[in-house]
């Protein structure tokens, strides 16, 4: 009972004034920087949406294409690590409105520009936008969590995945209608989102300055096991993230070419299911967390990668009908592994939740990025069909999570009586 008593005290001492739940979890925070993750990913993932209006107007081959995805994922992790890094060192709360500045410029770039030279930096900024937005965002999730660490991780991640799966939608409706130069509208997704995280910003630079907060981020800094046993658990995550992000590469880059390819439908009813899938991903990504919290993130892990290979076997093979089906089973599994890798490696790393968030996040945009690029060059060898029949064993890497060691309990997070 004092124990219980003691943690709940804790929270309270930690958590912000006003609009927090009992148990210390600041949703109005937690909902903003997820909304501001939402317009980041939206801006995002319109690039790769309106690749069959590039390729047509540019004269693209699918390794352009890559190329283009390369550009803009590794911008946005070579860099993640760097900021991470830094603000573990020393925060710095509006490095959020910086990042969407980046993507602003980039967005206004994609909008005019002529060559494919252009492109190609204008997809850079775009991902040096999110490099900088991500590392100190999932910092800031983390501090508004209350100790519901794989909740607020969860509620982050979803709103980069409904950002991820608006990006067809506006590729649909409105670039794909009105050519390139309609890009610049979407601006006002960054002038919004620069807006949203000015205001994060103050409420975690107001969080900081507060002695509780700094005793907290001085506590339990030692890994609950050896530096070796870390070292190897980080490699098997990168093996699970490479797994995770090759395969979804091959659907969030390729699915409308495939479709098109295989069952000779047009672009808008490709791209329609592009967003399905999206909208799949975005919808599983919630579960993660919450069950993380629950169970641990070992078990959740295990399911989420090792459990879509059946369906990704099947994927190849599907008719019309089942191609979708199958690919929101995907999606809503899959999408729950990326919220537990990162507060799994934010718990045997701790005291570095910027490092390790900027690890993970970059490494998984690289991952996607080298993914597309190499799949690209494949597609133009082998067909873009081949290509899925090879990727679809991916998720046996899923396997690989045996190894990995028992870092935590499964617990419930304590309330205030």
């Amino acid at each position: 009972m004092s124990t219980v008593r003691s943690s709940s005290l804790e929270a309270a001492t930690v958590a912000p004034v006003g609009n927090v739940q009992p148990d210390g979890t600041a949703f109005h925070v937690l909902a903003a920087v997820s909304f501001a993750h939402l317009l980041n990913d939206t801006i995002q993932s319109v690039l790769p949406a309106i690749y069959p209006v590039l390729k047509a107007a540019f004269g693209l081959s699918f390794g352009q294409i890559g190329l283009m995805t390369l550009s803009l994922m590794l911008t946005a992790s070579l860099l993640q690590p760097l900021v991470g890094l830094y603000t573990d060192r020393r925060p710095t709360p509006y490095a959020l409105a910086v990042g969407m500045t980046f993507s602003l410029a980039g967005l206004l770039l994609l909008s005019v520009a002529w060559t494919f030279g252009l492109l190609l930096t204008a997809a850079g900024l775009v991902g040096l936008g999110s490099s900088v937005f991500h590392p100190e965002s999932s910092r800031v999730a983390r501090m508004a969590s209350g100790g519901r660490h794989g909740l607020a991780q969860s509620l982050f991640q979803v709103g980069g995945n409904v950002g991820s799966s608006l990006g067809p939608l506006v590729a649909a409706f409105l670039i794909a209608p009105f050519g390139q130069r309609s890009i610049a509208w979407c601006s006002l997704l960054a002038i919004t989102g620069i807006a949203v995280v000015s205001k994060v910003g103050r409420w975690s630079r107001s969080r900081m300055s507060q002695p509780s907060h700094r005793t907290a981020s001085r506590a339990g800094a030692a890994s609950p096991v050896s530096s070796k046993r870390v070292v190897g658990s980080i490699a098997i995550l990168a093996a699970l993230i490479f797994s995770k992000y090759f395969y979804m590469a091959s659907l969030s880059s390729y699915y409308t070419f495939y479709l098109m390819s295989k069952f000779h439908v047009s672009v808008r009813t490709a791209q329609l299911d592009l967003f399905i899938f999206l909208a799949a991903v975005a919808a599983g990504t919630i579960l993660g967390g919450p069950i993380g919290d629950r169970i641990g993130r070992k078990p959740v892990i295990w399911g989420s990668i090792l459990g879509v290979l059946p369906f990704s076997l099947l994927l190849p093979h599907a008719t019309l009908f089942w191609t979708p089906i199958l690919t929101v089973i995907i999606g809503l599994i899959l999408a729950s592994a990326f919220s537990a890798i990162v507060v799994y490696a934010q718990e045997l790393v701790p005291g570095r939740i910027g490092l390790i968030s900027g690890v993970f996040f970059g490494f998984a945009f690289g991952m996607g990025g080298l993914g597309a690029a190499v799949l690209g060059e494949l597609a133009d060898g082998i067909g873009i069909e081949a290509v899925y029949r090879l990727c679809a064993f991916l998720p046996a890497i899923g396997l690989l999570t045996a190894f990995l060691p028992d870092v935590e309990r499964p617990r419930r997070v304590a309330r205030p009586i």
